[in-house]
């Protein structure tokens, strides 16, 4: 990310305190800069665009995993630490006064979309093409946005419009209907795919471009044709947006491993991650997931493989999971590590173990929004809901996990409803702790039938959704509480 832009957004940001549900609710903002004064060059638009990834990189740090994957039966207590109220999420006790990540990070992230499209337009540019590209950019992360807002509350706020001042016409807004708020998303998304001139990366794989934006299209109308009665309609256009993703220059990496090598960042499997590096943030949410020493009786092949440690477990992924994983899969030692040696010591997590500078490990590995092997499970998911065979789908993932034991793995395509159960279980072995368990689950329908937690409580329904904190409701009048909470 560019310094001088970061510097320079950041103290418009500051003086005019446009928060969309904090600052901006109680103060009328008073400054010599104005977004009149600020928006006026090529740069300042640069300068807006980097802000609004600064702020997705923020939430990608930890918001998105609790939102998208910490309440599954993914995680549990390390029982070597403090919990950190991470138990609210697995033990799945959030309430209105214990509720988790609020969404007025994302809003924020959203105010800062909604001023690139209300101003760039405005501006003069040397290229028309760069300047479309500002713009496709802000649409795809405002629906990118909406899509978590609608995933973890359902009903939420429509704002898209800049807050710039305090008029309570502008700040304050009922929860809008679940068909109005993806409609909004489709519409961004369409408008983002027009404006990208073509399938090439824009510098690199941290920033949303015309694959990103065909992954995030796949995503949301598989959510809207399970969750939102789309339909056979919306089925085709996941597998539409699926094959206009492999336009791109992306492909399946032979080796699972190399996947998640802190060298092999902006690989040709990622289509968009939100990139860290290490003087820009503190890590994010694999710190936790880390072992902070090592045993004192560990074997030197483990302790070779595990390298300097950092961090501290906190939380690590449960038994029920790990029995998932058949031993020959190479997923497996690719996403988390036992201690042989000491077998009551938690599993420690190597997805994101991030990279080693003079000695010192920083978390900082990229959070991945899209890789193509995701994309590729959608179109499974998609074909099968439409009655279509899966099987080619599912053994280009399951070549990659067995590689020369693939024979005995094979997927074999028998009925919708069996095939249904081994898509979801594949997508937890290719993408666990990448912030999708969670979502799947919701949008399979399954969360009350395979989250030990939740086991008896399917007349609880408001309970796939996170309640809505004390401290938005009170900032915000017009919001009503999830019926539930």
């Amino acid at each position: 990310m560019e310094t001088k832009h970061i510097i320079t957004f950041s103290l418009l940001a500051i003086t005019l305190s446009f928060s969309s549900c904090n600052s901006a609710l109680d103060l009328d903002p008073t400054s010599v800069i104005t977004n009149a004064s600020f928006w006026k060059s090529e740069d300042d638009a640069k300068g807006g665009l980097t802000a609004l990834y600064v702020k997705q990189r923020a939430l990608a740090n930890f918001n998105l995993f609790v939102w998208g994957e910490a309440r599954s039966e993914v995680m549990e207590w390390s029982k070597i630490s403090g919990t950190l109220d991470y138990d609210r999420y697995y033990l799945n006790t959030l309430n209105r006064t214990s509720a988790g990540p609020s969404w007025q990070s994302v809003y924020s992230a959203i105010n800062d979309a909604n001023l690139i499209l209300k101003y760039v337009p405005g501006i003069s540019f040397s290229s028309e093409q760069d300047k479309k590209n500002i713009l496709a950019q802000a649409f795809a992360s405002r629906a990118f946005l909406y899509f978590v807002l609608a995933r973890t509350w359902g009903e939420v706020p429509i704002r898209t419009e800049p807050v710039e001042g305090a008029s309570p016409d502008v700040i304050h807004k009922p929860r809008a209907a679940q068909s109005d708020v993806f409609s909004l998303i489709k519409n961004d998304i369409n408008e983002a795919d027009k404006l990208f001139a073509n399938y090439s990366f824009i510098r690199n794989r941290n920033y949303w471009s015309k694959a990103a934006v065909q992954a995030l299209k796949a995503d949301v109308y598989l959510w809207t044709a399970k969750k939102l009665d789309g339909g056979a309609t919306d089925y085709q256009e996941v597998i539409k947006a699926c094959e206009e993703v492999e336009k791109a220059d992306v492909s399946l990496l032979a080796n699972f491993a190399d996947l998640f090598k802190y060298a092999n960042k902006n690989n040709k499997e990622v289509i968009f991650a939100i990139g860290n590096k290490e003087l820009e943030v503190g890590g994010n949410y694999f710190s936790n997931m880390y072992s902070a020493r090592l045993a004192s009786d560990v074997d030197p092949q483990t302790g070779e493989v595990i390298g300097q440690v950092a961090g501290g477990i906190v939380w690590t992924v449960t038994e029920l999971v790990k029995n998932q994983f058949n031993p020959a899969d190479k997923r497996r030692n690719a996403s988390f590590m036992e201690w042989p040696s000491t077998p009551a010591y938690p599993t420690m997590i190597i997805k994101g173990r991030g990279t080693l500078v003079s000695g010192v490990r920083h978390f900082t590995s990229d959070f991945v929004i899209y890789r193509l092997a995701d994309v590729i499970l959608m179109k499974a998911e998609a074909k099968n809901a439409l009655d279509l065979d899966p099987s080619e789908e599912m053994n280009r993932i399951r070549k990659r996990a067995f590689d020369m034991r693939f024979d005995e793995f094979r997927f074999v395509h028998t009925d919708k409803i069996k095939n249904d159960e081994l898509i979801l279980k594949e997508r937890l072995l290719e993408l666990v702790f990448e912030g999708k368990r969670w979502w799947d689950l919701v949008r399979f329908g399954k969360t009350f039938e395979l989250v030990p937690t939740l086991s008896g409580r399917a007349s609880e329904k408001h309970l796939e959704y996170f309640p809505i904190s004390e401290q938005v409701l009170s900032l915000e009048p017009q919001v009503i509480q999830t019926p539930g909470y």
